[in-house]
């Protein structure tokens, strides 16, 4: 009998020991589990503007940590060594309570709690959930740094324990989402959402020839100020990785210059990786 995973818009249907498209979520006992729950493939504590959050506690360190899996297959991944992968890239367990108890223990470090971050963390939606309680009782700060596609349902859920996101805007064109499987409206409804319940900035990562024209960043920054003209935008440099390796890398007068585009409509604008 087969189980449909709620999480992601995929909504997979997993025989018994099946694992979803994510690489992640898994059916044992007729029931959808977070197959990479407390698996953690990475753990630094971070400057949190390397989220990026740059008009979130400035200045700070958050404790950051990943597992594997994820809901989209971009060949551009720039983590695809976790992302891509399933459990052999573990390097540790750890349950939410000890990840809460380390995050309070580095405060004296500049620690101001955990980010969520380097695969996707909404696929473990679970872990994610149990450990940004676990941080709240401790008055840690939760950070999620996702791709956003996932069901409004699971979104709304975690949303109320995490204090600042960070969504990876692929493109603002569902020809692109499509290629690497996924939605843009569903990305757009996460994005609507996070605004009105946490702090909330936004990453474009500009690919050459893929999602760099002119007009693409003027409908996408005229979208984000409809919502709020006060969003922060990371217009981002591409640099070639997984399966985009001979690509070239974007050139810093593109970025400089679709940042220019959206600063005639948002208010924070940053330029990344240039």
């Amino acid at each position: 009998m087969k189980k449909v995973c709620t999480v992601c818009p995929h909504a997979c249907a997993l025989k018994e020991g099946e694992v979803g498209l994510c690489g992640a979520r898994k059916n044992i006992d007729n029931r959808i589990i977070d197959d990479n729950y407390g698996q953690l493939t990475a753990i630094a504590l971070d400057p949190i503007e390397k989220k990026p959050l740059v008009r979130f506690f400035p200045g700070s360190r958050i404790l950051s940590v990943g597992s594997f899996g994820c809901n989209l297959h971009c060949p551009f991944c720039q983590n695809s060594s976790i992302s891509m992968y399933g459990n052999e890239m573990t390097k540790q367990s750890m349950q939410p309570n000890e990840l809460a108890c380390l995050a309070e223990a580095l405060r004296e470090q500049g620690n101001i709690g955990i980010a969520y971050t380097y695969n996707e963390p909404v696929i473990g939606y679970e872990f994610v959930r149990d450990c940004a309680y676990a941080a709240h009782e401790k008055n840690l700060k939760n950070v999620l740094v996702t791709n956003g596609f996932c069901n409004e349902e699971i979104w709304r859920a975690l949303l109320p324990v995490i204090d600042a996101v960070n969504i990876d805007l692929k493109a603002f064109s569902q020809r692109f989402y499509r290629a690497i499987g996924g939605d843009l409206e569903t990305v757009k409804r996460s994005i609507e959402l996070a605004a009105q319940n946490c702090h909330i900035e936004v990453t474009a990562l500009i690919i050459p020839n893929e999602n760099d024209s002119n007009t693409e960043m003027e409908h996408l920054s005229i979208w984000l100020a409809s919502i709020s003209r006060e969003i922060p935008l990371h217009v981002t440099r591409f640099f070639p990785r997984y399966k985009m390796q001979n690509a070239q890398a974007t050139p810093v007068r593109k970025v400089l210059q679709l940042a220019e585009v959206a600063r005639k409509h948002l208010k924070y604008v940053y330029e990344g990786n240039c």
